[in-house]
């Protein structure tokens, strides 16, 4: 903990009070932290001290903590309040309006509003007040909107694990409202049609018959047109929590849009093992469709076994789904634990099933990321489009990408990174 030498802990905390604040603080930011917990904590200060911040420190995470994901939202909070016995004030200065444009000073790290939230929470922040001799009616402020984006636009492109609750609440709102149209396809199969092209010459034959083989007319056909499937397989480790639970909100909002042109809306769960969540997709109400969901996969932020859930996939559900030229979405961060060449070779069975394969991969809104992982080795040869999926923006750019059969996107630049 490198950040741990500037935290001062206050001369006289208060300490038990003090901790108490601060376990509330994390479960409004929402970690599991109730009574028996913060008695643990308190508890396990008094047995261990803190004459070493790092010991101080790592003695309420080990309480506090159960999930790697936690571990920001914990190292923020305790960074915000055990470093100044005047957090509020520094805080609330933080999240004051400021006629600053649409960007701020810097980017909020991850969990960082949630953090400010929790510990602000309850706490009126009032405007800065005004110099005596400036009144309400002298005051004039002047604001360029034309170099100003609206607040909608600016969240469109932040990224998922930077938005505060607030932010997350609206994100969902404007989520439910996207779609992902497609495109349909030309079957072999013909369909009468008085106005087709070809000539149906078995319908015309027919006809002829019933009046002692004159014909009146040329029968015509056209082509039948049919939509595909979509196939949605998603990551929903440790590591992928955050982004695929609003991939899932994504998810629902394509299942229950009519008129999109999808035959059918097939979704999957992995992490260490496959589940199929499709009939809860199909639930008019979003919690409720998320919740039973959540129920069914038992393994919810837990490990990543991509490879072996792919060849569960491959063997079971594959010919059920991926017929008719179905399109693939593959949701995951390639980080795995399987064998890379287990994985490589369900990547490749799968490619070759799938009409089209989608890789949204949330590491590459990254400038520096790089396919060095073994798994993003093995996976990415294997797919035919390369995309980013960590804001709104870019869930929308997946309709370019589905419509258009020769987008790559990011992947001719990584596959040369290989070379």
């Amino acid at each position: 903990m490198s950040e741990l030498a500037a935290m001062d802990i206050p001369d006289d905390p208060k300490l038990v009070n003090n901790i108490t604040h601060f376990a509330r603080a994390l479960r409004k930011a929402g970690l599991p932290v109730g009574p028996g917990r913060t008695l643990d904590a308190i508890r396990a200060v008094n047995a261990v001290g803190f004459s070493e911040k790092a010991d101080f420190y790592w003695t309420l995470h080990a309480v506090f903590v159960s999930r790697p994901e936690q571990r920001a939202i914990f190292r923020q909070i305790f960074r915000l309040y055990w470093r100044d016995p005047r957090y509020l004030e520094h805080m609330m200065a933080y999240m004051l309006p400021a006629v600053r444009g649409a960007q701020e000073d810097r980017r909020a790290e991850a969990a960082e509003k949630r953090a400010a939230e929790a510990l602000l929470d309850g706490v009126e922040r009032d405007a800065p007040d005004l110099p005596e001799s400036e009144t309400e009616d002298e005051v004039e402020i002047q604001i360029d909107a034309s170099k100003t984006i609206s607040s909608e636009e600016r969240l469109r492109t932040l990224d998922f694990e930077q938005m505060s609750n607030a932010e997350m609440a609206a994100a969902k709102r404007m989520i439910a409202r996207l779609s992902l149209p497609v495109k349909p396809l030309k079957s072999r199969r013909t369909i009468a049609d008085l106005h087709g092209q070809r000539a149906d010459w078995r319908a015309t034959l027919r006809a002829s018959m019933r009046r002692g083989g004159e014909v009146q007319r040329m029968a015509m056909k056209s082509q039948r047109i049919r939509w595909p499937n979509l196939v949605v397989l998603c990551d929903i480790s440790g590591s992928m929590s955050q982004y695929s639970r609003i991939v899932l909100h994504f998810l629902h909002a394509v299942s229950n849009t009519k008129g999109a042109g999808w035959a059918k809306v097939h979704a999957f769960t992995f992490g260490t093992r496959l589940t199929n969540i499709t009939r809860h997709m199909r639930a008019r109400d979003v919690d409720a469709a998320l919740a039973a969901a959540g129920a069914e996969a038992q393994d919810w932020e837990g490990g990543t076994r991509i490879g072996q859930s792919l060849h569960a996939f491959n063997r079971d559900w594959s010919r059920r789904v991926l017929g008719q030229g179905a399109v693939v979405l593959l949701i995951t961060d390639g980080l795995d634990r399987d064998d890379a060449g287990t994985l490589e070779r369900e990547m490749e069975r799968l490619h070759l099933t799938a009409r089209r394969l989608v890789w949204i991969n949330p590491l590459l809104r990254w400038d520096g990321f790089a396919p060095r992982a073994a798994g993003i080795k093995a996976m990415l040869p294997h797919v035919d489009s390369f995309r980013a999926g960590h804001n709104i923006a870019s869930l929308e750019a997946l309709a370019e990408a589905i419509a258009r059969a020769g987008d790559r996107g990011e992947k001719d630049r990584l596959m040369r990174m290989l070379d």
